[in-house]
């Protein structure tokens, strides 16, 4: 079992989820008054704008109110569930948005061995391999969180058998968890923990809590490393 970094924003019901494109039609239907003047809007075809519409509404309830004809000329207006699930959708990236934010890790490291961009770089937690586009001597390495991945001890694939050939092992100290993401830091016995960012499904399923023992890991072109 491995807690890979694939994640975005969304609302789930009944396998049908809401994501950032429905939220934009929602809004647009609410703005321009009908569904056609929406689609219209934001590009899309009506056929599909309508059938999307059918396939939320199958899974949340009723969204949108239409009416037909009038002096008006009709029209389409949200209904209070449709209001309600913008707002959750809304908090639900809030929250995605505070837990990803500043979620890198930094490692302060010696190149002891070069390959044109490609480096070896000697640190506290061991040897990594980066991109370092110059410098031979002290290097700072940043690694975005989204590009780790954490694994079971017992179930991590063998090196030659994935491109994250960056692996340490190390135990997790801390967790911060949101509706979706949970930010995960593991001390590798370096200065600062390494951290990363998986889903809450992910986080549940590798029972990831202070003092789990994991797997980190890597690709060497997730790593950047600047002289210092």
């Amino acid at each position: 079992m491995d807690a890979r970094p694939e994640f975005d924003a969304y609302v789930g019901s009944d396998g049908v989820t809401v994501d950032t494109r429905d939220v934009e039609l929602l809004r647009a239907i609410d703005s321009e008054g009908s569904l056609s003047s929406a689609a219209a809007s934001l590009d899309r075809s009506y056929a599909h704008a309508q059938r999307r519409v059918v396939e939320l509404e199958d899974a949340f309830g009723s969204l949108v109110e239409r009416q037909r004809g009038g002096a008006d000329g009709g029209g389409s207006e949200l209904t209070d569930t449709a209001v309600d699930l913008l707002a959750t959708f809304e908090r639900v990236r809030t929250s995605f948005e505070g837990i990803t934010e500043v979620a890198e890790t930094v490692l302060a490291g010696t190149v002891v061995e070069r390959d044109g961009e490609l480096a070896t770089v000697d640190t506290a937690a061991g040897r990594v391999r980066a991109l370092v586009p110059e410098g031979d001597g002290d290097v700072q390495l940043t690694l975005r969180a989204d590009a780790v991945t954490l694994t079971d001890p017992d179930d991590t694939p063998l090196p030659d058998s994935t491109s994250a050939r960056n692996r340490f092992s190390g135990t997790v100290s801390s967790v911060e968890t949101g509706e979706r993401v949970a930010r995960v830091a593991v001390d590798v016995g370096a200065d600062d923990p390494v951290l990363a960012l998986v889903t809450e499904r992910s986080r549940a399923k590798l029972d990831l809590e202070a003092g789990r023992e994991v797997v980190v890991s890597f690709k060497a072109t997730a790593t950047r490393g600047v002289p210092v």
